[in-house]
């Protein structure tokens, strides 16, 4: 099968290799090379499902975290008296610098907030801008835990194949629709009860997208209490309403069931 879908929301290797630095509470400069290439691996194997168009950029990051593994396991003939260079230290560097310049990023937008609620204009001299959500991206910590819970329901789905399959092309604005619903009766959601043991894999990413698309409309909020704990999903009563039909702005393209 095969899904093409567009969603500007993965902003990038570097920013996929930063949270798993700090979900595991980690120096940068201490990078357990091991571990986390394999995590970033599974991330990666995830981003490929979707097949989102930045893909590539996480396929050579990937392929630097190997490289670098595989020099830090292999042993070396000349290892004697010469002291070793770090082969963490391009890629170290390089998460600095990211890791500086998005501190900033984020010390400036917060600085903007402030200024905005401290200091209206007295009279507003510009056309009037419509906020488009759908362009806003999808705060990273809740956007990496999701995808990592998905890549383990993905893996639990296919050792648990039913020997029907029928596939799913049920558009992401009915899974929104549905699960936004549920969550008007319901005070929370977890994040797993939403896809059924077995689930096909067509399925469960139309429920993944419009998951992705509550949290960008800030319809939804996810919380996580505990590290590695369960996702939970909530309404978000203070938003406008939605208009559901109107999301699907996706390159979706069905295939045949596998």
């Amino acid at each position: 099968m095969e899904f093409r879908v567009s969603l500007d929301i993965f902003r990038g290797p570097l920013d996929l290799l930063l949270y798993l630095v700090r979900k595991h509470e980690v120096e940068i400069v201490d990078i357990p090379i091991a571990m986390i290439t394999d995590q970033f691996l599974e991330h990666l194997a995830v981003i490929e499902q979707l097949d989102v168009n930045s893909v590539g950029d996480f396929v050579a990051l990937a392929s630097k975290l190997i490289e670098i593994k595989s020099q830090q396991v292999l042993p070396r003939a000349d290892e004697i008296d010469e002291e070793m260079e770090d082969p963490r230290k391009e890629l170290v560097q390089q998460l600095l610098e990211y890791k500086k310049y998005r501190d900033a990023a984020s010390i400036l937008e917060e600085r903007s907030r402030w200024w905005q609620q401290h200091y209206p204009r007295v009279a507003n001299d510009l056309p009037p801008r419509r906020r488009d959500l759908a362009d806003e991206p999808i705060h990273e910590v809740e956007l990496w835990d999701l995808v990592s819970a998905f890549g383990r329901i993905i893996r639990d789905s296919e050792s648990t194949k039913p020997s029907n399959i029928v596939y799913d092309d049920t558009p992401i604005h009915v899974h929104m629709a549905r699960v936004y619903q549920r969550l008007q009766t319901e005070p929370r959601l977890a994040f797993n009860g939403l896809f059924e043991p077995g689930i096909h894999k067509s399925s469960a990413i139309g429920i993944f997208l419009a998951i992705l698309e509550l949290v960008r409309h800030r319809r939804i909020q996810v919380e996580q209490n505990d590290l590695f704990g369960e996702i939970w999903l909530r309404a978000r009563h203070d938003a406008e309403p939605l208009d559901f039909s109107g999301i699907d702005n996706y390159d979706y393209v069905s295939a045949p069931a596998e």
